[in-house]
């Protein structure tokens, strides 16, 4: 991400960048053609100042009406898991058993993606109420929501797509980058996609073990001691509510609710990791080494959340279904904001993304989905055996020009 890249640096790694159409081929030594932006260092900070700029309109508008749509989701997520448990009393007729498990897959989706994952993110805090405090916020689902806080509050959004950095590139057992060493494992990079979309929530609560660190002796079992009973505590709460005491309320109807409860959380994970995957790896979001982001600025932070991310067009339904991380780069670039407010600035986080030349990764649930799984079938194999389809180079001016006398 400087403009002194050295000759042996893979032409597929993201490099940061000024737009082509002021520049000059004839005359321009860094220009080079319609696919490679140039940015210089000030155009990185005026790109920083005006983000933040959005960012403080919106701080400074907060209120009630941010207050009612958190209460008004609270309430549709209620409504639907009280549907769904009360119609699990007639499961013996097949159309209320499918209703059943459609009311409680839209309440799980709603808890863990609109609530949830935004509570837990601080987007509420500064309404200053303890049950709806990141802190103090307890979701449904296997993971502790303390260590969530962790491995995606400050990990993923601290180094979003680091490579070594940010953990969430792979969940540890997936090959998600074409710089990360290939070997005979990642053949199997489908099946374990496969595996970890259909149970998704344990994924996650095993996500800040480290698993793959502690088979390569990087890490210790003793380190996570305290981990596994954090673990152990949720995921027996969450496996006796759901596979035992409310199945149980329904008497001889004990194994249909086992198995609606059991379907309606395969449908939740299958949708968050959709929502997700396609937030963060279809073609085009890029990942960046260490050396790339040291000693980032606040602008050259922002411009890597930009370029990290995609986004999914859909219906206003559709965004909230998806906890508005159908607003991916918006999420990136602004965590704490509510996600509701997404939607509303999209437009204009577009538009600079826009004026500066940069690439603003968006297209349907269908189109991004495809991507990301062709992505994941690529990279099960070796890099001499593929082609790079990464069609855009960005290069950066990553310090202040000394001044000239």
């Amino acid at each position: 991400m400087t403009l002194d890249i050295p000759q042996t640096r893979p032409a597929h790694l993201p490099q940061i960048l000024e737009p082509a159409a002021t520049r000059d081929p004839g005359t321009d030594p860094t220009a080079t053609d319609s696919t490679t932006i140039v940015l210089s260092y000030e155009q990185v900070e005026e790109l920083g100042r005006e983000l933040d700029a959005l960012r403080a309109r919106v701080v400074a508008d907060l209120g009630e009406s941010d207050r009612e749509y958190l209460y008004s989701i609270i309430r549709a997520q209620r409504g639907f898991e009280v549907a769904g448990r009360a119609l699990m009393y007639l499961g013996f007729f097949p159309p209320a058993w499918i209703a059943a498990v459609g009311a409680l897959s839209v309440s799980k989706i709603l808890d863990n993606m609109e609530i949830g994952h935004n509570v837990m993110h601080g987007q509420y805090d500064w309404m200053r109420e303890d049950t709806y405090n990141s802190r103090e916020f307890e979701w449904d689902t296997v993971c502790p929501a303390d260590q969530w806080r962790h491995s995606h509050n400050y990990l993923h959004h601290t180094f979003t797509n680091i490579l070594g950095q940010d953990r969430d590139i792979g969940y540890g057992i997936l090959r998600m980058a074409r710089d990360q060493k290939w070997n005979p494992y990642y053949l199997g990079n489908l099946g374990y996609a496969t595996a970890l979309m259909l149970l998704f929530e344990w994924g996650v609560m095993l996500h800040d073990l480290e698993t793959e660190n502690i088979i390569a002796g990087k890490r210790k079992w003793s380190d996570v001691k305290g981990l596994l009973k954090g673990m152990w505590r949720k995921a027996r709460r969450q496996v006796v509510k759901d596979y035992v005491v409310f199945p149980a309320l329904t008497g001889p109807l004990f194994i249909p609710t086992l198995v609606g409860n059991a379907t309606a959380n395969l449908v939740r994970n299958v949708w968050t990791y959709s929502i997700i995957f396609c937030g963060h790896f279809p073609s085009g979001a890029q990942t960046f080494t260490p050396e790339e982001c040291a000693e980032e600025t606040r602008g050259q932070w922002y411009l890597r959340q930009m370029l990290g991310s995609a986004n999914i067009t859909g219906s206003p339904l559709f965004h909230v279904m998806s906890g508005n991380l159908s607003h991916q780069i918006e999420h990136h670039l602004f965590p704490d904001l509510p996600a509701s407010r997404y939607p509303a600035i999209a437009g204009e986080v577009r538009e600079i993304c826009e004026r500066h030349g940069l690439p603003y990764n968006t297209g349907s649930l269908t189109k991004q989905l495809t991507s990301t799984w062709k992505k994941i079938a690529k990279l099960s194999l070796p890099n001499f055996m593929t082609r790079d389809d990464d069609d855009l180079v960005v290069i950066v001016e990553r310090t202040k020009p000394a001044a000239t006398a």
